[in-house]
């Protein structure tokens, strides 16, 4: 079975490795990532979603934070910081630096993202295909109430999503096309699963590069989705911020809705909440969904695991 996954950085990361685990060595799955988190900062290429993605399949990933490398350590960021230069709101450690140089020398090469992302992944061997969502840079920034825009990474990290945001941009992306191998993973999926990751910035911004919502609406493989919202709040991060800026609801219902179903236009099949959610679940199916209310916490591989054959389950339901 050939499973591709839209994925963001950790909640789309703990579900592929929940996945991986369900479905055993011999898997074939293909993970698109999204790039509109990425960023220059002191002369390198910063990727998080992808080296999320790339540490918590290869193993090195600071379980703790659920990003960045563990057992880390900070001496250049504090060294720069005695000069007066870097975010003491994003600092790169000292591990993961190397990550970013190495891709940075390598982009600088004149390799293309997509071929840089294989030549780190071999040494991660994270079990999957990694793909970047695209090989242009696309940075998504946020709009805030006063007409300026600032980096994603800084509404987020620095202001923990608290400044109001009016809407969010992708920088670049109206010269981006889908990267290499993207369209076909989807073409060629038996399934295609939407993990708990953001649906704005992370799976909503894969999804707004040219050629990929088409793709995936054109797929003939199912397309099942595992909501990212428990009992009307995010299973982590400040999603629900994301949500408001654009007038959806922190609520299971809504997110589907949003998405909305491949029936009526949308990009889904099926639908998975949390028990929590059950009363959204018997909402959606009265409208005509495919959806079951299941525990979706991913409070470990075993539990993460369930959930994903929870949502492959769905499949089975399917008109």
């Amino acid at each position: 079975m050939k499973v591709t996954v839209l994925s963001g950085g950790v909640g789309g990361a703990r579900f592929t490795r929940g996945l991986l685990a369900l479905l055993g060595p011999s898997a074939d799955v293909t993970v698109i990532a999204n790039t509109g988190d990425d960023m220059w900062l002191h002369g390198v290429r910063v990727c998080p979603d992808l080296d999320t993605l790339m540490y918590t399949l290869g193993g090195a990933v600071h379980e703790d934070q659920g990003w960045g490398r563990r057992d880390e350590s900070r001496r250049v960021s504090d060294d720069l910081a005695a000069y007066g230069l870097g975010w003491e709101w994003f600092t790169l450690g000292d591990l993961d630096l190397a990550t970013h140089l190495a891709r940075t020398e390598l982009l600088r090469s004149g390799l293309p993202l997509s071929q840089v992302t294989a030549r780190l992944c071999a040494r991660w061997a994270p079990g999957v295909r990694l793909l970047p969502m695209s090989d242009q840079e696309v940075e998504t920034h946020v709009r805030l109430a006063d007409g300026s825009l600032i980096h994603f990474e800084e509404w987020w990290v620095r202001h923990r999503a608290a400044l109001p945001a009016a809407g969010f941009e992708q920088v670049g992306l109206a010269s981006a096309t889908a990267g290499p191998g993207v369209v076909e993973a989807l073409r060629d999926a038996d399934v295609v699963l939407l993990p708990p990751s953001n649906p704005v910035v992370s799976v909503g911004t894969i999804l707004a590069v040219p050629g990929i919502r088409d793709a995936l609406v054109s797929t003939s493989a199912p397309v099942v989705g595992v909501s990212p919202v428990v009992g009307g709040a995010p299973v982590r991060g400040m999603a629900d911020a994301c949500l408001t800026a654009i007038g959806v609801a922190t609520d299971a219902a809504a997110v589907a809705r949003h998405y909305g179903r491949r029936a009526d236009g949308g990009v889904l099949d099926a639908w998975l909440v949390d028990d929590a959610d059950a009363a959204a679940a018997e909402a959606l199916a009265v409208e005509g969904w495919t959806v079951r209310a299941a525990p979706t916490l991913m409070t470990d591989v075993p539990a993460t695991a369930a959930i994903a054959a929870a949502a492959l389950a769905l499949v089975d339901r399917l008109p």
